[in-house]
């Protein structure tokens, strides 16, 4: 059978080819070469073990029925403790949803707040899901070129220039995938403050904010509880591949999310979120906060390897595990040069293809979610493709 009816909308929905790479390397790895992972935004850290350990003794128990589609009373008043403890923020209880990960709460965000032909603004580069959530609605995604001047980030200028009638709201991130970057909590008070005036939606992405190295902690919600938070076990609980995440949201859009939560997934795993109460438990905190020490450490080597190499890094990253590379003075084609790394030395990296066009072919982004052994070696590899070509 074909389908020969497909919905419009798949047309402004791109392929991920940061996906499309990896392939490419698993081929490599069957025909039994090793490949240096340094493309896909995954921690190489697992599950603590008091998760582990709280996952089996909830599955022991039985405790694996749906849960409330906002999640687990106590997982959502662990959160909220966790505010408190990190950023000494009273965030109720009752205004968290637990989701099925950080791309459920951008969709339930998105389905409740975008309409057909309403424009989002968000920087160019961006994590590329973040606008094809919007397209999952019929909305527009407005990208905006931004480089190294604005962290690659919005400005309160550039939302105040390119706020339109259609505008509805903005989407950020802080620290930001692809590049690392936060936005300064001066300028983030801004934007907000604009899209305040203006009647809009500002949804914050957190989901790396626990990553963040340099500053003192900070989230986006200490400025005003209008403001629309989505953040994730994945990133600094190190819980990828468990699927859970959760969004803080001003008081009146609690109903309508828990709605959309109850038709759209029923519930998040309700063994994930068992697992996931462990995450706050005193030793796991000690555990995330010495893996968090090691990231810094892993950029704190490849930045500068990097620079020696030829690269350029016009902004160092502060948070998340990535760095945004300027290959222009290495290749007129960062997509070209990424898929000869690989080929030649077995070293997996994206291209900025995914995040804009703004940045597509000068840049290219290398997480360093992996092992110090694996990074000296990346670099070594690089070096001898480098002295080649």
């Amino acid at each position: 059978m074909t389908f020969s009816h497909l919905a419009s909308r798949l047309d402004n929905i791109a392929p991920f080819h940061v996906m499309e790479l990896a392939k490419m390397a698993a081929a490599l790895e069957q025909q039994g070469r090793h490949i240096i992972h340094m493309g896909i935004g995954e921690p190489d850290f697992t599950a603590a073990p008091l998760v582990i350990e709280a996952a089996a003794k909830a599955m022991a128990d039985g405790k694996m029925q749906y849960t409330s589609a906002t999640g687990l009373p106590a997982l959502r008043e662990a959160i909220s403790g966790h505010y408190k403890q990190v950023y000494g923020l009273d965030i109720a209880p009752a205004r968290i949803v637990v989701t099925a990960g950080a791309s459920a709460a951008l969709l339930l965000a998105c389905a409740a707040l975008v309409e057909k032909g309403s424009e989002v603004l968000m920087p160019d580069p961006s994590y590329p899901c973040n606008r094809h959530f919007v397209a999952a609605f019929d909305g527009r995604a407005k990208m905006i070129a931004s480089g190294p001047a604005e962290r690659f980030q919005l400005s309160d200028q550039m939302v105040r220039e390119h706020w339109g009638e259609d505008t509805h709201g903005v989407l950020l991130a802080s620290p930001s995938n692809p590049t690392g970057t936060s936005i300064l909590h001066g300028e983030l008070g801004k934007i907000i403050a604009t899209v305040r005036a203006k009647g809009g939606f500002s949804i914050v992405d957190e989901i790396y904010q626990g990553l963040s190295y340099d500053e003192a902690p900070f989230s986006a919600l200490s400025l005003g509880d209008d403001i629309i938070v989505i953040n994730s076990f994945s990133k600094y609980f190190n819980m990828t591949g468990w699927r859970l995440g959760w969004l803080v949201l001003p008081e009146q859009l609690v109903a309508p999310i828990e709605k959309l939560a109850q038709n759209l997934f029923i519930c998040p795993s309700s063994i994930a979120q068992h697992a996931a109460l462990a995450c706050f438990a005193p030793d796991s905190l000690a555990l995330y906060e010495e893996r968090k020490s090691e990231f810094k450490r892993r950029r704190d080597y490849l930045v500068p390897a990097l620079i020696e190499l030829g690269f350029k890094v016009p902004v160092i990253p502060d948070g998340a595990f990535y760095v945004y590379a300027d290959c222009s003075a290495l290749s007129d084609d960062a997509d070209r040069l990424v898929k000869e790394i690989l080929n030649q030395v077995g070293v997996s990296m994206v291209s900025g293809l995914d995040f804009g066009p703004h940045t597509a072919q000068t840049y290219i982004r290398l997480s360093y979610a992996t092992s110090m052994e694996n990074l000296h070696e990346a670099v070594r590899r690089l070096g001898q493709f480098f002295s080649k070509n």
